[in-house]
């Protein structure tokens, strides 16, 4: 069995089986393509039915040299998701990987923005231009929500749920979840709704769209972060923000003002508490206050 034949085939389960965006097998075919690179610039002719974990530990070693830590523990999870996929098929009795060791790593913190900062941010943008007024809205909707990038562009109108209080939001995998929407950025939005994207020509496709670019189509991810990057200039933060930086800081106002961290789970839309975890990232004058105001010994 050839490699090109049985990567198309674990595309294909990426998407169909376990519902993966394009970004995420993207991602993990390019993992599996820098084996394959490797094993055809040194002239080794395996399938990957028979390659071995010494074929792979070299391989491992000599792409170590260009990659640091956490992204050797990238590429090494991604190649063993594609023999874990190889066993599911019968094509393999044992994955070759089980037995490399995965650099160590440490948990990367996220950027957050202080409060000051991100109304900042909301203070610096032109108003007096339809897109000032629409990238506002993005801004706290990004903040409000806590939504990733991909979320929001994908916002529908259909999505908007604003007599309950909820916008629906297709994350990752496709899965949907309800969350929470406070009654300034629904005004944010109806102000949008009907002032700015009233007057743009829709194209074909993209009627149901939230947030529209001047030519009518859909805003891009690229397009977010270039917004969001040149206004941190404009404004003079430091910071290397994006529209990630956004949700980091939802989760982490919400958890510093007592929000229970499986209300936040949910409504970052995490599979894993132990991912919304990352967010305890919390200063000591914090963890002071929590204990001076729970504990029954304070």
């Amino acid at each position: 069995m050839k490699w090109l034949k049985l990567l198309q085939d674990y595309q294909f389960y990426l998407k169909i089986e376990k519902g993966l965006a394009k970004n995420s097998i993207d991602s993990y075919t390019r993992d599996v393509k820098k084996l394959i690179s490797y094993l055809e610039e040194n002239e080794i002719s395996i399938s990957p039915i028979t390659i071995s974990e010494e074929i792979i530990q070299q391989f491992i070693y000599a792409i170590s040299k260009q990659l640091n830590a956490r992204s050797q523990a990238r590429l090494i999870s991604g190649i063993r998701n594609f023999f874990d996929y190889l066993i599911f098929e019968d094509y393999r009795k044992e994955n070759p990987t089980d037995l490399i060791e995965t650099p160590k790593i440490g948990r990367k913190l996220p950027d957050t923005l202080a409060i000051e900062e991100i109304d900042l941010l909301i203070n610096t943008l032109d108003l007096s231009k339809p897109q000032g007024e629409r990238n506002r809205t993005i801004l706290e909707t990004l903040y409000s929500c806590g939504l990733r990038v991909s979320e929001l562009i994908a916002l529908k109108l259909s999505d908007l749920f604003f007599d309950e209080g909820f916008i629906k939001v297709t994350g990752k995998g496709n899965k949907q979840r309800f969350v929470p929407i406070n009654q300034q950025t629904q005004k944010y939005i109806q102000l949008y709704l009907n002032t700015i994207r009233i007057h743009i020509e829709v194209q074909k496709g993209f009627e149901d769209t939230v947030f529209l670019n001047r030519r009518g189509k859909n805003l891009s991810r690229v397009m977010i972060f270039t917004i969001i990057k040149n206004l941190a200039i404009k404004a003079g933060i430091k910071k290397k923000i994006s529209p990630h930086t956004f949700r980091h800081s939802f989760a982490t106002h919400l958890l510093e003002r007592g929000a229970d961290l499986r209300a936040i789970q949910q409504m970052l839309g995490h599979e894993s508490i132990t991912t919304t975890e990352i967010y305890m990232h919390l200063d000591t004058r914090f963890l002071k206050d929590v204990l001076n105001s729970f504990h029954p010994r304070k």
